[in-house]
Order: C-alpha cells, then structure tokens, then sequence
C-alpha cells in the first residue's frame, strides 16, 4: 500500500497536470484557421501533460462585439457559458478581431475595456476552481492593435490573470517579417494563424507560461 502511493505520488510530482481539464476559449488563433485543432501549440501543450482539452475557438470571434451578421458568432462574452464548468485552467486567445473595431474610435474601446472585464468576472464564477491566463495578439502592423492589448494588459492586471504578451518587437513570432509568414504561418500574407511549424516554434513560450500560470 505504501509503495502504491508512492508511486502515485512520485507520478504526480513529475507531472501535477496530468488528467486536469483545460478549456481554451478564443477566436481563429484557437480553432486554427484552415488546420486542424491538433496542429496548435496549445492542444500539444495539452496532450504532452495528458489534460483534457476543450477548444471553443471559432474564427472571426471577439471579446466584445458580436459578429452573428457576418457568419462568425457572438462574442466571447455570450460563448464563454459553453465552456465545461469544471476546468482546472481557462486559456483565452483573443483580440485580434477587436482590434478592427477599436480603430475606429473611443467608444469601441471602451465597450471592450467593459466587456473584458465582465468576461473575466464571470468566467470567474462559471469555472470557479480554474485558473485563468490570456495570450494577446502578435504584434500586427495595424491600428487598434496596441490599444487592445494595452487594455488587456490592464483589466487582467486588475483581475490577477497573468498575460503572455506578444506584442513586442521581440516576440519570436516575426509576424511583421514577410520572410517569417512564408515559413511560419497559413500563407505569405496571413498575420493572425500560424502553421504547424509556427506552432512548433512558439510551443516552448506557450509551454513555460501555462506551466507558470498553473503554479
């Protein structure tokens, strides 16, 4: 019997992960575009610590604004109520698409201040044993960018969700190098999905900062 939980425990210790639940809830970053789910960092990060893996990605899909009109759903903030209730860690990947409508001026931004901080309020009570962490968009070449992850930055600050924040110029993801999207994305001109080399690449930023969030 001592032997047995030991070797339990020692199973554990090598790896506290395995058999937890992980829900990861965005937009094309997390369903992957025009690849399979399994292609992406954050399912290899799964399967390599043995967790469940929930994806409730969908393409086109925001934080704040809804886009049902447009063929890409409600927002995160109605989709997060999909998402299994019992995750031991909820990973959100998102902004990219709001980064289209804060361009256009305050009161946009505004609206996604508010939305992303009820999103992270309630995800609190939805899956209230998780841990929750958020990854930002690359660093996009675009207007509304900077101020979206500016924002995520600060509302997460305030909820004590750790940020994996690749907008920066010294992010491995060089999605502003013509040359790296050839190699590392779903085509020369995508800035937003990675292929499964890119996936490959970036695996070891994921990996470190989900292992650090779990702690």
């Amino acid at each position: 019997m001592i032997a047995l939980v030991l070797t339990l425990f020692s199973a554990y210790a090598e790896n506290p992960l395995q058999g937890k639940v992980m829900n990861i809830l965005g937009d094309s970053y997390v369903a992957n575009h025009r690849c399979p789910k399994s292609e992406a960092w954050h399912c290899k990060f799964a399967q390599k610590y043995g967790m469940t893996y929930n994806n409730y990605g969908r393409n086109g899909g925001c934080v704040a604004f809804d886009r049902t009109k447009d063929g890409f759903g409600p927002s995160l903030l109605v989709r997060y109520k999909q998402m299994d209730r019992n995750a031991d860690l909820v990973v959100i990947v998102a902004g990219h698409n709001d980064a289209n409508f804060v361009k256009e001026g305050k009161e946009n931004l505004d609206i996604f201040t508010e939305s992303l901080d009820s999103l992270l309020s309630q995800i609190k009570e939805h899956c209230p044993k998780a841990k929750i962490a958020y990854v930002t968009p690359w660093y996009v070449d675009r207007a509304g960018f900077k101020e979206v992850v500016q924002i995520i930055r600060k509302v997460c600050k305030r909820h004590d969700v750790p940020v994996l924040n690749n907008y920066r110029k010294s992010s491995v993801i060089k999605v502003r190098d013509d040359n790296f999207r050839k190699q590392y994305f779903q085509g020369a001109n995508d800035t937003a999905h990675l292929n499964d080399a890119g996936h490959d690449l970036y695996m070891t930023i994921g990996e470190d900062f989900l292992l650090k969030a779990m702690r």
